[in-house]
Parts: structure tokens; sequence; C-alpha cells
């Protein structure tokens, strides 16, 4: 039968396209991208500029001559200045300066002379990769858009990197699947306008740390001002986390300052020493006009709650898996209760705090300062003296640093004092991770080792932004997984504006043993009562992991039978099933499943997704060209040899649920289910009905005749459709 296609529209927080140059190939390529529910903006000639599924209240563009802007995301700008910027613009290089100066958090997509430049965050937050399709260089805002348009294989060598803890600098940017290239977030990506060259350019830097505490409170104060209003300033009603941390109810406070209502919400932990309940409903106390709605505890996700039911399909794993129950639960409540978009604090311990590290420099040019600081660390926490002079002795760069972890891999966790101090944690993989996967991991450590760089020469601020970046990886998922409940978040601490704010600041006053986040406590003085800001510590939620291991067991057991990663020769499964068993063992101490978890869900999700479009499982209002019982009779007028011709308005383009059809002058669009995309692929390259029907017993398990009779019916609906000739 054939349906016509009725247009879907991402809901807000959900966006994701391509991006094209302005040159014939690329308009030809960019029709296989125009799949139904997606939207398209041209470049001045007519041509296909952007591609993709966005709501409209995140995207702002403006055109001036030979200069097209688009801006998607949280970008709090007038079309108007839009439409100014444009007619200033000669060289697309200024454009990230401009960047620069905006609130927010966006994707920045020029087009200049017919050559496109896109960038999006330094947070990480809005990443972009490329690839060539077809021979034209296509950027796209998520790597699994390109995956698709390729047919691309998954590169096994990147899913072991995956199941290290953690993988470091830069391996976790690479994409996971071969032929896609990611661009690092501080680079712009730059495509010629004929689509044949792509290349990388730097945008953004760190800024120089040396602003003292008070000016740079004032900076940071009003940058995350900002960066809340910018999702506050249109009202409605607007939700934020309260856990009664300093970063959320700093969030709540500035929100409350606007013209939105806000409804505060708080989880309670488990855990009768969690003090979270108590300060939460102390801030609460001070916003009189915000409704705070405070939920059960024992109602409350544990970590591990609901593996096996995850079917989020996204562009890498994430150890954001553990927690996405515990992170969601609460937002389609939220959402029933008018809420628009959904606040929260993450973000804060990553830019408001800083890295220890920055005391291996300081050490060397304020010895007296360093050496009484550090001894307050060490106090802090727990460090031992002998690791504490390995890590600050160590003057290994970088490369070296990363060659070194390749013969770790199999160590013992290494003390935290050297990840403090130094570069960062070093890796390992544990023992259910094969040789073979070893091998992988080992030969990706030392060929980046020769060519890496820090994203710092200063260790501190390389661990700074390193922490920023991991944190990125997992909310940029976590915003994918909310945005499908129907209510978007937002992390406003992970704005570029706040994060430079925060960086400026001198570290030797942003992190201090003597002092719990002195930069956001003196950023939010007067704001957020000195009652709650007088919070020293933070409730580490170890209990409901523990009680999560403990309760899931069963389903992390049902995770390893027929594990993905375990046949593709990555993990021992039984291994796995037997420390399942155990779920109280030393060995699962310190989060070490998290990554193998992560990795072993992501494929799930992605055998999930292709089963289904396989054995047409998911029928949720897609248009289809199918197999219809009822047209299973032979007509007249069909004989054996059926090779076919599309008509020349029609293009295609696969899709993980078959193939969708085009019909470029009436803009209607069709799909062809799995069985009838076999089919039309055989007679499209000359095969005849004798090959279509051994092509479809051999795939789909029916007898010769069935075989026969669906093929002829869907012949018949091609041509009464108007997309044969």
């Amino acid at each position: 039968m054939i349906d016509l296609h009725a247009s879907a529209e991402a809901g807000p927080g959900d966006a994701s396209f391509a991006v094209f140059p302005d040159c014939a190939d690329a308009a030809a390529v960019a029709r296989s991208f125009a799949l139904p529910g997606t939207r398209t903006v041209e470049h001045a000639s007519g041509r296909p500029w952007l591609v993709g599924r966005w709501d409209r209240s995140e995207i702002v563009t403006a055109r001036a001559g030979a200069v097209s802007l688009a801006l998607i995301g949280c970008a709090p700008v007038p079309s108007t200045t839009l439409e100014r910027t444009a007619a200033r613009v000669r060289d697309a290089a200024e454009l990230g300066a401009w960047a620069r100066s905006l609130p927010g958090s966006f994707h920045l997509v020029a087009s200049v002379d017919g050559a496109i430049r896109v960038h999006g965050t330094a947070s990480g937050l809005r990443l972009v990769f490329h690839a060539a399709v077809e021979g034209v260089q296509v950027a796209a805002s998520r790597a699994d858009v390109l995956a698709r348009a390729l047919d691309a294989e998954l590169d096994p060598e990147q899913v072991a990197v995956r199941l290290m803890w953690p993988a470091p600098y830069p391996l976790y940017q690479a994409p996971m699947w071969h032929a896609i290239t990611a661009v690092p977030p501080q680079d712009a990506l730059v495509v010629t306008a004929d689509g044949r060259t792509a290349r990388h350019s730097t945008w953004w830097t760190p800024p120089e740390p040396d602003r003292p505490l008070a000016a740079g409170a004032l900076q940071v104060r009003e940058a995350l001002a900002e960066a809340v209003g910018a999702r506050t300033r249109q009202g409605g009603v607007v939700s934020c986390d309260l856990s009664g941390g300093l970063d959320s109810t700093s969030v709540c406070f500035l929100a409350d300052r606007s013209p939105a209502q806000v409804i505060a919400s708080t989880w309670p932990g488990r855990d009768p020493a969690d003090t979270d309940l108590h300060w939460a409903r102390q801030a609460a106390g001070a916003l009189p006009d915000v409704e705070h709605v405070v939920w059960d505890a024992e109602a409350s996700p544990l970590v591990y709650t609901d593996l096996l039911g995850i079917e989020d399909l996204l562009d890498e794993p994430t150890i954001g898996v553990m927690d996405r129950s515990r992170v969601l639960r609460h937002l389609p409540a939220m959402a029933r209760r008018g809420s628009r978009v959904h606040l929260t604090g993450i973000g804060g311990d990553h830019v408001a705090w800083c890295s220890e590290a920055y005391y291996h420099r300081l050490l060397r040019r304020r010895p007296l300062f360093a050496l009484r600081q550090l001894r307050g660390f060490r106090a802090l926490w727990q460090w031992p003296l002998g690791g504490m002079l390995r890590a600050l002795t160590d003057s290994r760069p970088y490369g070296a640093w990363l060659a070194d972890a390749a013969g770790e891999l199999r160590g013992p966790l290494p003390d935290t004092v050297l990840a403090g101090l130094g570069w960062g944690m070093s890796p390992r993989l544990f023992p259910w991770v094969t040789p073979d996967a070893e091998r992988l991991v080992r030969t990706v450590l030392r060929t980046e080792a020769e060519r890496a760089r820090p994203l710092h020469p200063d260790r501190g601020m390389h661990g700074d932004l390193e922490q920023i970046l991991s944190c990125s990886r997992i909310i940029r998922q976590w915003d994918h997984m909310a945005a499908r409940t129907g209510l978007p978040m937002a992390s406003p601490f992970l704005d570029d504006r706040v994060i430079e704010a925060c960086l400026a600041v001198r570290p030797d006053e942003r992190v201090t043993p003597w002092r719990y986040k002195p930069l956001l406590t003196a950023a939010m003085d007067g704001i957020v009562p000195e009652t709650c800001l007088r919070r020293s510590n933070k409730a580490a939620a170890s209990m409901d992991a523990a009680d999560g291991l403990r309760r899931h067991r069963g389903d992390l057991l049902a995770l390893w039978e027929d594990s993905h990663l375990e046949r593709m020769g990555l993990v021992d499964g039984a291994h796995l099933r037997r420390l399942a068993q155990r779920p109280a063992t030393p060995e699962l101490r310190d989060a070490v499943l998290y990554s193998t978890i992560a990795a072993e869900v992501w494929l799930r999700s992605l055998a999930r997704a292709r089963q289904d479009a396989r054995t047409n499982l998911d029928h949720r209002s897609r248009p289809r060209i199918e197999l219809n019982q009822s047209d299973r009779r032979p007509h007249a007028d069909q004989g054996a040899s059926m090779a076919l011709r599309f008509g020349p308005d029609v293009t295609t383009a696969k899709t993980e649920y078959g193939t969708v059809l085009l019909n470029q002058r009436s803009g209607d669009y069709w799909e062809l289910n799995p069985t009838a995309t076999r089919v039309v692929g055989t007679l499209m390259d000359g095969g005849d009905e004798d090959t279509a029907a051994a092509a479809l017993v051999e795939e789909f398990d029916i007898d010769d005749a069935q075989a026969r009779a669906d093929i002829t019916a869907l012949v018949r609906q091609l041509r009464s459709g108007g997309l044969i000739v």
C-alpha cells in the first residue's frame, strides 16, 4: 500500500542537521538527506544549504548578498542583528571573534560565496563532523547522520577504545564509524565552494587565567545570569533542578529573577546521611514565588535502572546511560506542569572549581605558597606523600605520558593524586576485556601518542578543559534523551561565555583547600542567601550506586547474555556474567563497569534499530510502500522481465527503516520497507523476477510462490504511484 508522507517536526532541543556547499554535486548529495520530517534552508542560489530536523524556535537565519548565516540552538540573537552581521562579513574567518561575543549555546553555520564554515561550542556540547559523500564534503551535527548517508561500517577499534576507563583525550573524540572525521570543539570546519576540500581552522582558545577573584566573580555573575536569561527571558514556565548543591541553587535563584514562572525539582537521596534535602528546603524557603516539588526518595531510580529498555539512538556510547533514568524520570511530570525547558546545575563542578594540577607549575613559580596549599590538599584528599612527590616531579610531555599509558593498561588503578596533579587519570582495561581488544587499544594509544598535543601546555588548564569536554560528551547525549521526553534540558554552566569567565580567574584563587568553590560563592553573593553559600560539601550518591548494582544484577546478567561486545571478540562474556552474580565483589568498586556497559548498551540500541527496520516492527505513522496481502495476486500485464527505472523526478535515499522515495516535482514522500527495498534494488540492477524472488526467499524465509506474488504487487504499486516508467 502507498501512504503519503505527513511531515513530522523535531521537538525543541533535538536539532540535527547536515550542511552543504553551494555546488551542483552537493545539491545532488543533499537530496539523499532530505528524508521525511526534514527541513531545508537554501543558499541564495536555491541549492540546499541546511537539511535536517529542528524546531522553528531554535534557528535564526539571515542573508546579505552572497553571505548566509544561521545560528542553531539556544541563540538569543534577533534576526535583524544577524542580518547586519551578514552584511558586514567579507571573510568567514571573522565570524569566530563575533561568535565569542554571543551568549547561549549554538552551532554557527556560514555560507560565503558558496563556501561553508561551521563550528559548534568550545564546551563540546555542540559538535561538528564531516565526511566525503559521493566526493562532496558534507558537515553534520551528529556522526550518525553521516554514517547513515555513507552506509558506513562500525569501527571495531573505536569500540575497543571506549572500553578503557577512562578514554583519554583525544581518543574519545573519534567517531564510531569509518570514513567520518570529528572536528575538535575549538576548531571550525571550512569547506570550499566546490565541496572537494575541507580543513579545520582554530576559532577558540582559552583565556589567560590572570584575573583576580574579585573581578572575575563579577564576570562569572554576569555570564551565568546571561546564560540563564537566554532560557528564561521569554517567560512562561521553566523548571530547575534544586538538589541543594551550590550549582543548581545558583541557577534557581537566577531563574527566579526572570519573567518566567519557576518550578524547582528536588530528588532526596536515599542515604540517611545525605543532607541535600535540608539544603534544598533552605533555598526554597528564600524563593517564595517558586513552586518546590519534592519527589519520593524511594521512587528515585537507582544507578543501572532500565538498562535493557534504552532505545535512544546515539552517535556514540556514553556512561550517561547509567543515570539516564535518574536524570529523566521527573521530566514528563515537569512538562505536565507546563515547563518548556528544564535547567540544571550540571557543569558547575567543572568550571567553578578547577584542577589541582595547576600547582605543578605554581610549585616552580611560587614554591612557598604552593607547598602550603599542597599540604592542605594532601589533608583534604588524603593523598599519600610518595604519590604527591612522584606527580610533582613528573615532567613528561603529554605525548610521552600517553605512550606510557599504553604499557600500563592492565595495571592497578592509579592513585588519585597522580590524576589530580598530572595530565589526568591513566586509562585501564579490566580483566574481562580480551587480549584482542587490548591489542587494538594499545595500537591506537601509541599512534595517537606520536601526534597528540595537550589541550593546553599547562597541565592544570589541560585538566580543566578535558573535564569540561568529558562532561559535555555525557550532557550532549542526555540532552538528546531529554528532548525525546518532550522537555528539553539546558545546562547554563556549560555555555562558552560562562566557561571563559571561570577559566580567566587565577587558579590559585579558584582552587584552594581552605574554601569550597570560592569563585561561585563570590559570584553569587547578594543573589543566593548567605546560609546557602555556606555549604561546603556535596552528596556522593555512592549508596544509590551500590544498591543499584545489587537490585539490577538480573538486568546486568541479561545484558551479558548474547553480548554484542562478546561477539565482536572484545570482552569475555562468561567473566562478566560471573561478576553480575556477585555484585558485592570488590572487583566492581570505583564504577569500573561503566565504560563496558555503555558500549554494550549502545551496540544493543543500534542492533535493535536495525532489527526493527528489518522485521518492520515499527509502524509509527511512517509512510511505506509495503507488500500488501490483498494485492498478492498475479496480473496478466506483468511478465517475467521486470527491470525498473525510476522517473526523472524521483530520488531515493536509504534510511534505517528501508528506502525513502521523493517526487521532486510534487514534493511527496514514500517509503519502501526492507522487503520492498531488496526487491527494487534487484530489479533496478537489471535483475529479473527470478532473481528478485530468489533474493526474497533467501533473506525473508518465504516460499517462491509468495515471493513472486509480492514482487508483482509491488511493481504495480510503484507504477500506479507514478514512481517508475
